[in-house]
């Protein structure tokens, strides 16, 4: 069966005014649409077509030569941005608590320190590509990947490893209607539309 586009969780201008609603029908509509089209022309008629998107991406060493490249960078979008839309909502927790919270405290010093690091992972990060906060054996970590990479491809192939628990698209088209070339202000706008509560599920 084909891979599928899942709708927006809620309506495109759900998150306004930190994400606007010509962002979220771009991003969503044509970024993400295109990545689960060409990720479906890579393998549909294969043995890889039924596969599940993880298993998919967490193997890419296994894939036949031509169809890795277009895996690893549409497969990496449709998981990457599926993972997004959760995670975002104008009506979420605003700080994360509980275990999670607990997590980032020991981690970073507190909430305000891990917003302050993230932010300059997701500056940092030269071109197009995520910041991740990730898990690894009962620890977190602040990470970040190049164009659709994620942390489930493993060391070998983004760099990164761990289960993701956040992730922020800092790619252009994420940010660019509203903020022009400021990523930073766009990263400083997000934190106004996390689901903390959303998040806590992942880790």
């Amino acid at each position: 069966m084909p891979y599928e586009l899942p709708p927006l969780p809620y309506p495109s201008n759900a998150l306004e005014p930190h994400i606007d609603k010509a962002t979220m029908e771009v991003h969503h509509d044509g970024h993400h649409k295109a990545y689960v089209d060409n990720l479906n022309k890579a393998v549909v008629g294969t043995p890889l077509e039924n596969k599940p998107l993880e298993a998919l991406i967490g193997d890419l060493a296994s894939l036949p030569d031509n169809i890795r490249g277009p895996v690893r960078n549409n497969g990496g979008g449709h998981w990457n941005h599926s993972f997004f839309w959760k995670i975002l909502s104008a009506s979420g927790a605003k700080a994360p608590e509980g275990k999670l919270g607990d997590a980032i405290k020991a981690s970073f010093g507190g909430f305000d320190a891990f917003k302050e690091k993230f932010e300059a992972t997701g500056l940092a990060r030269f071109g197009s590509g995520w910041a991740w906060l990730v898990s690894q054996n009962g620890k977190l970590e602040i990470v970040s990947t190049a164009n659709q990479d994620n942390p489930l491809m493993g060391k070998a192939v983004s760099g990164v490893e761990g289960k993701p628990v956040f992730g922020v698209d800092v790619w252009e088209h994420a940010y660019y209607l509203k903020y022009q070339n400021k990523r930073g202000a766009y990263l400083k706008a997000i934190w106004n539309v996390i689901d903390w509560n959303a998040v806590a599920k992942n880790f």
